[in-house]
């Protein structure tokens, strides 16, 4: 008898080592491995059609993979050096700009001592040069070879997710320690949550910024590919929105004297705040929709704890949690903003 349980506490104990082990191991990669599981969920209807076609999980899978390259790394290879120049030219250009002035007419009663200006304009500066010396770190030749291992896990995680995600979904629920009613309610609500919050906020923001994004190329506004960048993860915000980068924009060109580009880039704003109300409808259930203050919430702490991919892995946590918790308390899952 005491043979057994000192067999089992060194079982436990050989298990609890390789566990730590094995995520010590995967940290440096995990949030590569996520993205690549994200983006299998995504493409997942994409690889049932080509499945259905093909009849080769392997040659569909691979299929996917190039269109994955198509659609993403090629056009971010050729984008991304207009993308670090726009960036550094509007770091230089915010140098030169006045941003003092228009905090004093807002907020007078802030500037009843000369030194707060001075404050101010150190913020702003140090703000703008962390920003620039993060993009000029980042592309740093000894990151570039990390991003290239990080988008190969990802891309093996995509093929084999794609591939045999049955046998990987059997697997996970030979893991959990519940019913079979449970489990298929524990997946179908997950299901239903992800695509929410992938398809109803994070697609849907994207698209936000792209009409955005067309509005500044159509009238010309300086360093439009970067500033639609930001517009689409602006638009991923619930609450939020894409208005934090256009009604700004729209401001610099009324005081430049910009009338019309100003009026232009107002009508695709407004545009892209009404696709919200136009669009979630169409792609996600009323009653799988998640709360937006929960989803706000758990991207801001997303950011904080995983950087920017936190937008999506934030309110994921967060409602994968309240599924679990209203499966405890059996009843049914339900999120909504009513």
């Amino acid at each position: 008898m005491r043979g057994a349980y000192i067999d089992r506490i060194m079982s436990i104990s050989i298990l609890i080592a390789l566990l730590v082990l094995s995520f010590l191991i995967l940290k440096p990669i995990l949030l590569s491995v996520i993205v690549g599981l994200i983006l299998a969920f995504v493409f997942t209807p994409v690889y049932k059609w080509v499945y259905k076609m093909t009849k080769q999980k392997s040659l569909s899978s691979f299929l996917i993979c190039i269109l994955l390259i198509v659609l993403v790394v090629i056009p971010f290879w050729f984008l991304a050096p207009v993308f670090i120049d726009q960036s550094v030219r509007l770091y230089q250009a915010s140098q030169q700009i006045d941003l003092v002035t228009p905090f004093r007419l807002i907020f007078p009663s802030l500037f009843v001592s000369d030194q707060i200006p001075l404050v101010l304009e150190g913020v702003i500066s140090s703000f703008t040069t962390n920003v620039v010396n993060s993009i000029g770190d980042y592309i740093s030749i000894d990151n570039l070879t990390k991003i290239f291992l990080h988008l190969l896990v990802v891309f093996f995680t995509f093929f084999f997710a794609l591939r045999d995600r049955k046998e990987l979904s059997a697997y996970i629920k030979s893991l959990l320690p519940f019913s079979d009613d449970i489990q298929k309610k524990l997946f179908d609500s997950s299901k239903a949550i992800t695509s929410s919050v992938i398809y109803g906020q994070i697609v849907i923001g994207l698209l936000q910024g792209i009409v955005v994004g067309i509005g500044f190329f159509i009238f010309r506004v300086p360093n439009s590919l970067f500033l639609t960048l930001l517009a689409s993860l602006a638009g991923i915000f619930p609450i939020i929105g894409t208005s934090l980068i256009w009604v700004p924009v729209v401001i610099y060109l009324l005081i430049a004297g910009n009338t019309a580009p100003a009026l232009g880039v107002t009508i695709f704003g407004i545009i892209s705040s009404s696709l919200d109300n136009f669009l979630r409808p169409i792609i996600v259930s009323k009653r799988t929709q998640v709360h937006s203050a929960l989803i706000l919430i758990g991207m801001i702490g997303g950011l904080f704890l995983f950087g920017i991919l936190g937008f999506i892995i934030g309110p994921l946590i967060l409602a994968y949690l309240l599924i679990i918790l209203e499966i405890y308390r059996n009843k049914p899952v339900f999120f909504s903003n009513k």
